[in-house]
């Protein structure tokens, strides 16, 4: 369906514009609602070109330019962001069903991560990459009860006061016991304090401990794979059911020769000796509380798949747009209906 709209131009100041747009809702990329929430899903799934020459066209008739969806996607998710900075919370108010540990005590989950993100300089030039954050509430084992945040301006400290808006709305505030999980990168067990004070731990990622520990098993046995595994496998049991503690101590004891092997070597020790105090894993394993940080990981993958295409490099602007707009839709439902709804664009 064609539609004719009156254009008014204003020879003195140059501007012109259709009176009628207002009262059909249309946005700055002349899209309706719909047109504009069909336009940032397509292009916040997959490429721009591929949501314009494919996704569109087949399921929504639309056709549009490349650059089209490119502006809606990015217009649309930096309005998720100024919205979440201005104190605004998607999805109703609900306690979540939160879990119980060992003690039979409610627990809730927080965690953070960073994925890498390949930028592009003035004139199109290749840029130093960034690292993009993404923190999370949830509630491990319930399908669809997580909540992630993500962006690229403003870093991790960001994300904090929105995260902990969405956690309260979503009954954090009445769990009994806060549980945080991060990988180790730096600032995040920070982050995770600063904002989440009542955590009784943050928790090292067991399985990103068990990596050093299986980069030590092939410096230690190059040519035997078999060996290295035995190694690995016997290493992260006593990891599991001893500590890091335990298990730092018996690093410090190993007899290693070889330059390359005594390198990797000194890598795990500073490594377990500056996180050993998040590898108490017998204790929280006995209070029933997770120690994988697999959501997180999740939803670095989840968030960061779609800015980590094979090429793809991103201004700042655009790359902090659709961080926002991809974490809103891999969370819950609820909330991309909430940020869509008519009243938006009134």
């Amino acid at each position: 369906m064609s539609l004719d709209r009156a254009y008014y131009h204003c020879r003195h100041c140059h501007q012109g514009h259709c009176p009628r747009d207002a009262q059909l809702r249309l946005g700055p990329a002349d899209l309706t609602p719909g047109a504009e929430q069909a336009c940032a899903l397509a292009g916040v799934l997959g490429s721009f070109a591929e949501a314009a020459e494919k996704i569109l066209p087949r399921l929504a008739g639309l056709r549009l330019s490349e650059s089209t969806v490119e502006r809606a996607t990015e217009q649309a998710g930096r309005l998720v962001g100024d919205r979440l900075a201005a104190g605004e919370v998607f999805g109703p108010a609900r306690d979540w069903d939160w879990g119980r540990d060992a003690e039979g005590r409610t627990c809730a989950y927080v965690a953070a991560d960073l994925f890498g993100l390949g930028m592009q300089g003035p004139g199109g030039a290749r840029a130093e990459g960034r690292l993009a954050p993404v923190a999370m509430v949830y509630n491990p084992g319930v399908a669809g009860q997580v909540r992630y945040l993500a962006g690229l301006t403003g870093g991790l400290a960001a994300l904090g006061e929105p995260l902990r808006r969405q956690a309260g709305q979503v009954g954090m505030d009445r769990a009994e016991c806060w549980i945080a999980l991060s990988d180790g990168g730096a600032g995040i067990e920070d982050f995770l304090q600063d904002h989440f004070g009542r955590v009784e731990a943050v928790i090292l990622d067991f399985w990103h401990a068990a990596e050093y520990l299986g980069e030590l098993s092939r410096a230690l046995y190059p040519t035997d794979e078999e060996a290295a595994q035995r190694w690995r496998e016997q290493w992260c049991h006593r990891l599991k059911h001893e500590g890091g503690q335990a298990v730092l101590h018996g690093l410090r004891e190993l007899v290693v020769r070889g330059r390359a092997a005594r390198e990797c070597w000194q890598r795990v020790l500073t490594y377990f000796g500056n996180q050993v105090h998040r590898m108490d894993y017998p204790s929280y394993r006995a209070k029933g509380w997770q120690i994988g940080s697999g959501p997180v990981e999740a939803g670095c993958k989840l968030v960061g798949g779609r800015l980590k295409g094979a090429g793809m490099r991103w201004g700042e602007a655009g790359a902090d747009g659709v961080c926002h707009l991809r974490a809103l839709y891999r969370s819950e439902a609820n909330q991309w209906d909430q940020f869509w709804r008519p009243s938006r664009a009134a």
